[in-house]
């Protein structure tokens, strides 16, 4: 029988920045879940401190910098011997995952994948092509065979939405013993939350809101301001929409257009302020993957939005959404100017956007769900892998191509 989990040891693709993105709130989530267990937390990564990362001194998690590529992680993680690494998404599993495995081989492996990248490349590249896509193409994806390998390659893989459960079940038939639907996990809204809700005749503008490093969000708002926005000042002449998001580059502050009222805000100092004021969230995204940390934001300040069925996707699960779907641009303009003015129709849309919170997303049931879990496989750790014929075929020397391309890298570096 396996030693209870005591060291965690998580590898970042950056230090997490949680007012910046969803990603970096699903990883405070994370090291919460695993503070609340009492487990000595490392946080390494080979990214540059950031400004807006989180103090994770404050959250009782050491910081630690690696290099990539660089043998010094293999002496660092042999002296740690940590009992779980988890990996924050699959690149970070191809740059660490082998040198874990060599020193540390019974350390447990999990990896976050935050979204399917390969859902979100192949929606991509099918938006930009104008074409249908289709889940089988995901087959001929070069990202989803490096994204499904590392799958594979680890114990577990967290996985956020139940669409791409569904899609790793079926379109690549990965076993389900590899896989645990982990959502959002929030505090609940309760009662005298909702009683610091602005009400509906305090709330003005229509909002946007998403980290523009991440492209489907620019993809959002240049849909919004060429396709939608038109179309809801016709109904609208004096309607505003302020666009706000970390790290708009050159290429998003030039949509902005005052004459307009198209207004581009940038960062957000506290999105709880911002959406907490606003009327209307208008989330238009075209492609994508993952659930959407900006349709949570409004849910949890009371603001109803309107947006499209991939916005959506794997954040209802049978419940009646909290505002409206819309697939084209006229519906999504004709929908957002009813929601902006009809008062009802706005405190209902409210009302399910706390039941879908409360219900869907509870922090309580999720967490006991994720340590139970991984409580669990850690003692049945080698039976465990002993059925996963296919992640120890990855594991295989002739299948290493990521730990002899870093080797390569690191004897070219010292030259």
């Amino acid at each position: 029988m396996s030693n209870p989990i005591h060291k965690v040891l998580i590898i970042g693709t950056v230090f997490p920045e949680p007012a910046s993105s969803a990603a970096g709130s699903r990883m405070v989530q994370l090291i919460k879940a695993f503070s609340a267990q009492n487990y000595q937390i490392t946080f390494a990564s080979a990214a540059a401190d950031s400004e807006f990362m989180v103090d994770l001194a404050s959250l009782g998690v050491e910081k630690v910098s690696i290099k990539l590529n660089d043998e010094s992680f293999d002496e660092y993680v042999k002296t740690l011997n940590p009992d779980l690494v988890l990996f924050d998404r699959f690149m970070t599993e191809e740059q660490f995952g082998w040198r874990v495995t060599e020193h540390c081989p019974d350390a447990i492996k999990v990896l976050d994948t935050e979204d399917l990248h390969c859902l979100r490349a192949g929606r991509q590249r099918a938006y930009k092509a104008n074409e249908e896509f289709y889940l089988d193409d995901l087959l001929l994806e070069d990202v989803a065979k490096r994204e499904i390998a590392s799958i594979l390659r680890c114990d577990l893989s967290l996985i956020i939405s139940t669409y791409e459960m569904r899609v790793l079940k079926e379109i690549f038939v990965i076993d389900e013993a590899l896989l645990l639907y982990l959502p959002f996990m929030l505090p609940g809204i309760t009662p005298a939350i909702k009683a610091e809700w602005l009400p509906f005749e305090e709330r003005e503008h229509f909002i946007s809101i998403g980290n523009f490093l991440h492209e489907p969000n620019y993809q959002a708002v240049l849909y919004l301001k060429t396709e939608i926005w038109p179309l809801i000042r016709r109904k609208m002449p004096t309607a505003q929409v302020h666009v706000y998001g970390a790290y708009a580059s050159d290429k998003v502050n030039q949509l902005n257009n005052v004459k307009e009222d198209f207004l581009i805000k940038g960062r957000a100092k506290d999105v709880n302020e911002v959406m907490g004021k606003a009327k209307v969230c208008l989330c238009p995204l075209v492609f994508g993957a993952g659930l959407k940390g900006k349709l949570v934001d409004a849910m949890q300040n009371g603001t109803p939005n309107v947006s499209t069925p991939i916005a959506v996707e794997g954040m209802r699960e049978g419940l009646t959404w909290s505002g409206f779907v819309a697939n084209t641009p006229k519906d999504f303009a004709d929908d957002a100017v009813k929601l902006y003015e009809n008062e009802d129709m706005w405190n209902k849309f409210q009302a399910n956007g706390t039941t879908i919170i409360n219900q869907l997303f509870d922090e309580k049931n999720w967490n006991a769900k994720f340590i139970s879990t991984l409580k669990r496989l850690n003692q049945n750790i080698q039976e465990h892998r002993k059925y996963n014929f296919y992640g120890a075929m990855m594991q295989h020397h002739t299948q290493m191509s990521t730990k002899y391309l870093s080797k390569w890298i690191e004897e070219k570096n010292r030259v």
